[in-house]
């Protein structure tokens, strides 16, 4: 009797370490980020209407509304953007999209291990494939008493500080139209700005997370992780990521490992290639329309 008992809780035990190891789930993130207004942003150029001061922006906005899948097991997760057909009468561009796309939290597979603290993140930039990989950013998470139910889900507050990315698009607004600079430039005649020149960059972004600890993994979209449970909204003054669909226990198993292709560097060496070559898109560009670059006809 004692060696059956035995037997029974070596086979129970057995199961339960099985069930955590093929434990894997599904959640799919909406992400919308505020649109930049346009309006007394044309510098120099008279030719931009209101009209199209309000296309660019419709086009804008679409372009920053995107679908993210995010797979996950006890330990790692890959987190990647829900590829669209384009619209007809929306492609063209193809290039500019691209690269846009890559400086607003899409394009490649963003893996996350939070066991060894490390992420890797394959992206294309001008024509190049870079492989990301570097440390876990982590936040010094304040958790809250506030609570509230997200897709029948018992979520929890959670707030933090981080710093902006420069390569992050998103994390730009618009600059202060009174700013001596600018003031500088229109006294001595030179009307012409580039499209870029009517933003900058915060000093710190405060950043509201929502997370469930009935789902107990450590676990979120993007770069975010480090709660007691599943972040299933994010919001960062401009850009809300908000989880739409979860689905625990998948039949069909999805495979999460890094992405191995492109050139192996850090987060820091990928940024300095990107800061570069964007000023040096910004030179090439002044002085021409003073609006942003094409976005596709």
């Amino acid at each position: 009797m004692k060696k059956l008992s035995y037997y029974l809780l070596l086979v129970l035990a057995f199961s339960q370490v099985q069930a955590q190891k093929d434990f894997q789930g599904m959640a799919v993130y909406e992400s919308k980020t505020q649109a930049p207004k346009f309006d007394g942003m044309r510098g120099g150029n008279r030719d931009i209407t209101p009209e199209m001061q309000k296309s660019m922006e419709e086009r804008m906005k679409k372009m920053l509304e995107k679908t993210f899948i995010l797979n996950f097991d006890k330990s790692a997760s890959i987190y990647k953007e829900e590829e669209k057909l384009e619209a007809p009468g929306q492609q063209g561009g193809g290039g500019f999209r691209m690269m846009f796309g890559s400086l607003t939290g899409g394009g490649g597979t963003f893996y996350k291990d939070v066991k060894t603290k490390s992420y890797t993140i394959d992206k294309e930039f001008m024509g190049k494939e870079f492989l990301v990989v570097d440390s876990l950013p982590k936040l010094n998470w304040k958790l809250e008493q506030e609570t509230k139910q997200i897709g029948g889900y018992n979520c929890f507050k959670a707030t933090a500080v981080k710093a902006p990315s420069k390569t992050d698009f998103r994390n730009f607004g618009p600059k202060n139209n009174d700013d001596k600079k600018d003031e500088t430039k229109k006294s001595s005649g030179d009307t012409k700005t580039n499209f870029a020149d009517n933003f900058e960059m915060p000093k710190e972004i405060i950043v509201t997370a929502w997370y469930t600890p009935e789902i107990p993994v450590n676990q979120g979209p993007e770069n975010y992780w480090g709660l007691p449970g599943l972040i299933l909204e994010i919001n960062d003054g401009t850009t809300t990521i908000l989880c739409s669909k979860v689905v625990l226990n998948t039949k069909d198993k999805v495979e999460i490992k890094p992405s191995k292709k492109g050139k192996v560097v850090s987060q820091k060496e990928y940024d300095e290639t990107v800061i570069k070559k964007m000023e040096e898109f910004r030179e090439m560009n002044r002085g021409r329309a003073g609006g942003p670059p094409a976005m596709g006809r």
